[in-house]
């Protein structure tokens, strides 16, 4: 049998899933995943090995008009999504309007196979379903349609046959035993931004960017020191909190998820610093691992 391997990458607005189903078909959980916009800010590839195949699953930002710097270099990964897809995975939610029209019409104009997933409809009903189907049908004639809930990994394994189905001839594109593209640091500063999106309101998580100053891997122990960046210091106030204990809690969420992502116990050690206008500034969004 031929080995089949390609690039699916996986677009779509804000907030309807695309992180949870990458999660779902690669098996980890790769993508930090909250219900805030912006969550996801780079490409993630995530990859599924068999025998014949080897699939490059790949997350992108949600789609946004910019304004800072940051968001272009985020728009940056869709554009570089758009160019090397061998599948498209358009995933959308009931009765969302996807408003995208010159986005949409590359998509269909490239003749790359399209798999529309219509995700969460564990929050809807059937006929709402049925109506949504009918109009992707009508917006993208000819791509095949995947009404799932990633979640709770309903239909997941539907996609993945359709995937399958429409994956080129290829030989694999990257050792059978790597699973993402991604280092262990990018990881860490990944886990401790999805608790600072998830702990904290308003400003504080879109003006916050991790980096890692040091992993040190020991036999028993991985010693890591995080610096948070925020851009004013009254989020630095509001970060670190009352006598240190909002960032404790941060410190402390991060490190169980680090010890189950790593399978070894975590000294984390975290510090917060302005870097005023980092949103803005080339110089600091490539220090950040943004690039064009």
């Amino acid at each position: 049998m031929a080995h089949k391997s390609g690039f699916v990458n996986i677009i779509g607005n804000p907030n309807v899933g695309k992180s949870t189903l990458m999660n779902a078909l690669v098996g980890e959980k790769l993508s930090i995943i909250t219900k805030k916009t912006q969550t996801t800010r780079h490409r993630l590839m995530g990859i599924v090995n068999g025998e014949d195949f080897q699939i490059v699953y790949s997350d992108t930002p949600g789609i946004v008009d910019p304004h800072y710097k940051l968001h272009e270099y985020m728009m940056n990964y869709i554009e570089s999504a758009l160019l090397d897809a061998d599948i498209f995975l358009l995933v959308t939610e009931i009765g969302e309007t996807f408003a995208h029209e010159k986005l949409l019409d590359r998509i269909k104009s490239s003749n790359i196979p399209v798999i529309v997933i219509i995700n969460k409809i564990d929050q809807s009903n059937q006929e709402k379903v049925i109506e949504a189907m009918q109009w992707w049908e009508k917006k993208v004639p000819g791509c095949e349609i995947i009404p799932t809930s990633a979640l709770s990994k309903f239909n997941i394994e539907l996609a993945f046959d359709t995937i399958i189905k429409h994956l080129p001839e290829s030989p694999a594109y990257y050792s059978k035993d790597q699973l993402t593209d991604r280092s262990e640091r990018f990881f860490v500063s990944e886990i401790i931004r999805e608790k600072i999106l998830l702990f904290y309101k308003k400003e504080i998580p879109y003006s916050v960017e991790v980096v890692v100053d040091a992993f040190k891997e020991e036999k028993d122990i991985i010693r890591i020191i995080a610096i948070i960046f925020v851009a004013r210091d009254t989020q630095k106030a509001i970060l670190i909190g009352h006598q240190g204990q909002s960032l404790k809690r941060v410190g402390t969420e991060a490190r169980k998820d680090m010890e189950e992502f790593f399978g070894k116990k975590i000294y984390l050690e975290t510090t917060v610093k302005v870097n005023k206008d980092w949103r803005d500034k080339d110089i600091h969004l490539k220090r950040f691992g943004y690039n064009q």
